[in-house]
């Protein structure tokens, strides 16, 4: 028994499970029961573990785009210029580029140039391939619903978002929203010459494990 929690430590929780389920079926059931207790409390420490590393990883993302903003115009390099025209922006993979603001969560989010599991664990992805504000096309964000976008089921019809970049802040109001399935790729697309915010989260909100649907916000520009 005891290398099977050795298992129960060594591995996630969910390698684990398949563990503690061999022992269900080989041994008694009061060892059964004691394992299952066992990996309850690795898999509520790993819980936590994940929550404290994706909290750290936004707040370095948050420190990056503070870093990335600030910079004077008196002190703008040659190299630099790319980032204060929207002409010219178009980030490298992994770039924390600036802020998503949403007034009605009193949230300020890193935005991250892309969608992999290592950018959402740092923020807000921009998916890239879409566009940027003043770029006259569709802007697609996204984001964890259990992390950044947690309460974006609270955001209404008339709300705002605000997207702050290097070369100025852009306010969008939010138009419609929907529900998709989660394989559903038509809702990125082209919308030129027309701009438009799309903002992008699993959903249900308070699904376990990989949610079947997306929950999708869509935003006009005002400004």
């Amino acid at each position: 028994m005891n290398f099977f929690i050795l298992l129960c430590v060594h591995f996630s929780p969910f390698t684990s499970i398949i563990c503690i389920t061999y022992v269900v079926r080989c041994f008694n059931e009061e060892i059964s029961l004691n394992l299952y207790h066992c990996w309850f409390s690795i898999t509520r420490s790993w819980g936590g573990y994940q929550y404290f590393k994706i909290q750290a990883a936004e707040k370095q993302a948050a420190t990056e785009a503070k870093e990335f903003l600030k910079q004077p115009s008196d002190q703008k390099s040659a190299e630099d210029s790319w980032k204060y025209s929207s002409d010219t922006f178009f980030p490298e993979t992994g770039l924390e580029v600036g802020f998503l603001r949403i007034p009605t969560l009193d949230a300020e989010l890193p935005i991250v140039e892309g969608t992999d599991p290592d950018d959402l664990e740092k923020g807000v992805g921009h998916y890239k391939g879409s566009a940027y504000p003043l770029q006259n096309d569709q802007i697609v964000l996204s984001g964890h619903r259990d992390t950044v976008f947690r309460s974006l089921g609270e955001v209404k019809i008339g709300d705002t978002f605000v997207i702050e970049l290097p070369y100025g802040e852009y306010t969008y109001e939010m138009v419609d929203s929907k529900i998709v399935d989660a394989d559903d790729t038509t809702i990125i697309k082209s919308t030129a010459p027309r701009e438009e915010l799309v903002i992008t989260t699993c959903y249900p909100f308070s699904y376990v494990g990989n949610a079947p649907d997306r929950y999708i916000i869509y935003a006009k520009p005002v400004y």
